[in-house]
């Protein structure tokens, strides 16, 4: 079995929860300390940019508490930053001002730390929305310490297991098929299958963003999800992103129906139902954009199968003016019985 065979079986097996658990109970606080006050935010991470639909992202892990609220910044349409050990969190929103002003990543890392007095102890990834990179680690990161990067990715970690964590993240992400999130989430499986963070595992993150793909299309976080603290931090990041994969489906499909684009509407919400089958809420909406594309027999299955999963919902269509359409056949009220 070849190694992209491997890391798509860890996929299955994380992401459908059959995995079984083992004792590892998480830390409060990391075991790797500074001559600093505070803690290292040791991880590895990868930022990276779909060239096709324009996403960019990052995703990362570590043996260190909530580390998703401190490495992970990202902005639609300009580049994402990952920064960490004795992280600097200002490197994160001046990464991105710098590169919104046209600011290369790899001028980025220069000026972010010509003045920084703890240099030599941070780490950090930068990936611009036009595709090139820069990754840097300073001279005091605990090892195994260090990055790579090409066009559209940096990955990077410290007080990992060796080297082979970044190199295998790296091919993962370059041979991996599927969306943004999916090749993220693959590279993070295949550092943590070559050991990862060498305390542990604790928590995780994964950050998409892309314009107006938030909530309503006010925002441009397509996928936010974060594992603070628990047992098998891959395993529950995996669990979270089906259904972050699908209510980033399902938004850009009612987006685009409030924007009376209904054909168009119809794959993104066709994927969302086929992520979560068993949501009766997903069936319902798929009815009401089916309908509204004219496509009634293929909207009253959707129908039905909603009611089914969800029997609650017969209250809301027999007066939604959406499927007004719906109760004028004869076929409607049957689909109550």
């Amino acid at each position: 079995m070849n190694k992209n065979m491997v890391i798509r079986k860890m996929m299955l097996i994380y992401m459908s929860g059959l995995l079984l658990s083992h004792s590892n109970t998480p830390s409060s606080s990391p075991s790797a300390f500074s001559d600093h006050t505070r803690p290292w935010i040791s991880t590895f991470s990868i930022v990276g940019r779909d060239s096709v639909t324009g996403e960019l992202g990052i995703a990362v892990a570590s043996r260190f508490f909530a580390v998703g609220s401190v490495v992970p910044w990202a902005r639609a349409d300009v580049g994402a930053v990952a920064t960490q050990s004795y992280a600097n969190t200002s490197f994160g929103w001046r990464g991105l001002d710098l590169l919104e002003q046209g600011v290369t990543p790899e001028e980025v890392v220069r000026i972010l730390i010509r003045n920084d007095e703890g240099r030599e102890s941070r780490q950090f990834g930068v990936v611009a929305a036009d595709g090139r990179s820069a990754t840097y680690t300073g001279s005091k990161c605990l090892d195994w310490a260090g990055g790579r990067h090409g066009k559209n990715y940096a990955v990077q970690g410290n007080i990992l297991t060796g080297e082979s964590v970044v190199s295998a993240m790296e091919e993962t992400f370059l041979n991996t098929k599927g969306t943004l999130a999916d090749r993220l989430y693959a590279a993070l499986l295949a550092g943590e299958a070559m050991g990862g963070d060498s305390r542990g595992k604790q928590s995780a993150a994964l950050l998409v963003v892309k314009q107006d793909a938030g909530y309503g299309g006010f925002t441009d976080r397509a996928i936010d999800i974060r594992v603070d603290d628990h047992k098998e931090p891959f395993k529950e990041l995996g669990r979270l992103l089906i259904f972050a994969q699908m209510n980033y489906a399902w938004n850009e499909a009612w987006t685009l129906f409030q924007d009376k684009q209904f054909y168009d509407a119809l794959s993104p919400m066709e994927r969302a139902v086929y992520l979560a089958p068993e949501n009766g809420e997903a069936w319902y909406d798929l009815a009401v954009i089916r309908l509204a594309a004219g496509k009634k027999t293929d909207a009253m299955n959707a129908l039905k199968k909603a009611v089914h999963i969800n029997p609650k919902l017969k209250n809301q269509a027999m007066k939604d003016k959406d499927l007004e359409e719906l109760r004028n056949e004869v076929s409607f009220d049957k689909i109550f019985k």
